[in-house]
């Protein structure tokens, strides 16, 4: 009898690189690390090659390895495509879903989002991961989340985008400041305060310098924080202004009554969110009813 390749074989060797440690590759697949190491000698004696180089301190993927394990994510995606095929005809949300939701989003959306979904789907179930933009991107295209919540522009190749929301830029600054009083505010009026912009890698700032044609030079004097909530405290403390998206007003403008904020007068929308999946996701109707749901709760609200 010949011997065949394993689902699982495979699935423990992506695990095995993405940790590069059998101890912690055994715990994320629920088996005993003897059992791990011995499934990926068997896969390796199979394929007649390495995939691994390892010793008592260390594990390495080799170059036929990586082209191994890049041919094995698209198997152990195809075949779990291929298990949730039925779920396609039952109910939207009735079984579990993944869901990645970038900073600038989650504390502002779900907060709305969540009595609808309990209102309208009681058994729904969520887990919700919140990350940056280019983290999430490659988590849905892995399979590692079935969909996440982004605000575009965003490289997204290979995804498809469902748009649910739009919004602009308001500038936030002290009520006392003496441009406080604006009911709009341009990108040249902006360069004049010490604007305060989030550090690199979220896409909030990328998106408020675009929409401000402004350059990193121009808040090059800001203070580079990670959290909106961060960049409110520091206008608090008269280090500058700041720029917020509309969604956020409601917890960190009506909250602080010493604040005001002004909408930002160029071209719009300023970003625009939506949800990212796969192609050939099979649970587009999931998807479609929380896309929904989070629409309403941002008009609603």
């Amino acid at each position: 009898m010949i011997a065949m390749i394993s689902f699982k074989q495979l699935t423990y060797a992506l695990a095995a690189a993405e940790t590069l440690h059998f101890k912690k590759a055994a715990e994320k697949c629920n088996i005993s690390q003897s059992a791990l190491s011995t499934a990926l000698t068997q896969l390796e004696e199979l394929l007649g090659l390495q995939i691994f180089e390892r010793d008592n301190k260390k594990v390495l993927v080799t170059p036929i390895g990586r082209e191994v394990l890049s041919r094995a994510q698209g198997i152990v995606l195809e075949v779990n495509a291929l298990s949730s095929l039925s779920e396609s005809l039952k109910e939207p949300l009735s079984f579990p879903l993944s869901i990645g939701v970038i900073p600038t989003i989650a504390p502002y959306l779900l907060p709305k989002m969540f009595p609808l979904l309990h209102q309208q789907y009681p058994d729904a179930e969520l887990k919700i991961v919140e990350e940056q933009s280019h983290v999430l991107v490659e988590k849905v295209k892995k399979g590692e989340l079935d969909t996440a919540i982004l605000a575009l522009p965003y490289p997204h190749d290979g995804l498809l985008s469902l748009e649910f929301w739009q919004e602009d830029f308001y500038w936030v600054t002290l009520k006392d400041d003496k441009n406080s009083g604006l009911k709009e505010v341009t990108s040249d009026e902006l360069t004049q305060s010490n604007l305060m912009l989030l550090k690199e890698g979220h896409c909030l700032k990328d998106h408020i310098l675009d929409a401000c044609k402004l350059s990193e030079d121009a808040a090059r004097h800001g203070f580079g924080a990670t959290s909106l909530n961060t960049l409110i405290q520091m206008v608090m403390g008269r280090l500058g202004t700041t720029l917020i998206p509309e969604m956020a007003m409601g917890q960190l403008i009506t909250q602080n009554k010493a604040l005001t904020a002004v909408h930002l007068n160029e071209p719009g929308p300023h970003r625009r969110i939506a949800f990212l999946i796969r192609p050939n996701f099979t649970r587009l109707q999931s998807v479609d009813a929380l896309k929904k749901l989070c629409g309403d709760a941002l008009v609603g609200s």
